[in-house]
């Protein structure tokens, strides 16, 4: 059985996911928290969980998934996994925050860890895979993280919401580009498919394939 822990961060509302199956190994998923009380929750509820985490993956660079990567960098001495041709977005969080917004915010961000591509499994716990599949459109390196089951799941970050789909208006985004990421490979996953997406509400494929936002 998967559990999967949703953890709201940062004034934009992101979800931090924490994703543990009954080896109680853990994959950490787009850590957003910024404040040392969005943080210490985390920490807490690894702890209370006895939970041991093994993998933290990147589904795309944006600082506010990111804010809290290097925490978990030091905490649980874990490097980010992302997309390679996310790597350059990564790299320049604070840059993207001032171009976006006009903050001047330092945070660091740790050495990235393993490149990932399309089509890569990667196994935790009780031989529990993670798919990787490339979703580029909102940032050129975005992916989504699939786990195949009884019970289906997916984690979209920015690529997929319920009833929208992510922002392409940023630098690297392309909107032809995402709306074929989701259509070819992220919407004819099984419907029964549950969605984690980087914000707001799960919904479900079934939900998606039948909104109008394509």
């Amino acid at each position: 059985m998967i559990t999967v822990k949703t953890f709201i961060n940062n004034p934009l509302d992101e979800n931090t996911y924490v994703v543990s199956d009954a080896s109680r190994q853990a994959v950490i998923i787009d850590c957003g928290a910024l404040s040392a009380t969005e943080r210490e929750a985390i920490r807490q509820y690894v702890l209370q969980e006895s939970l041991q985490p093994v993998l933290f993956l990147l589904t795309h660079g944006h600082f506010d998934h990111i804010f809290g990567a290097q925490w978990v960098s030091d905490a649980y001495a874990l490097s980010p996994a992302m997309l390679e041709p996310e790597l350059p977005l990564y790299q320049k969080g604070c840059r993207q925050l001032h171009e976006m917004f006009g903050t001047h915010l330092q945070f660091p961000v740790p050495s990235p860890g393993k490149m990932l591509h399309h089509g890569d499994t990667l196994i935790f716990g009780h031989r529990t895979a993670l798919h990787v599949i490339a979703t580029p459109g909102h940032t050129p390196g975005g992916c989504c993280y699939y786990i195949e089951g009884p019970d289906p799941m997916v984690f979209t970050g920015d690529s997929l919401f319920k009833g929208g789909i992510g922002r392409t208006d940023f630098p690297g985004g392309s909107a032809a580009a995402l709306k074929d990421s989701l259509t070819s490979r992220i919407l004819s996953l099984p419907p029964a498919t549950t969605v984690y997406p980087g914000h707001g509400a799960p919904t479900t494929i079934n939900a998606e394939r039948n909104s109008v936002f394509l």
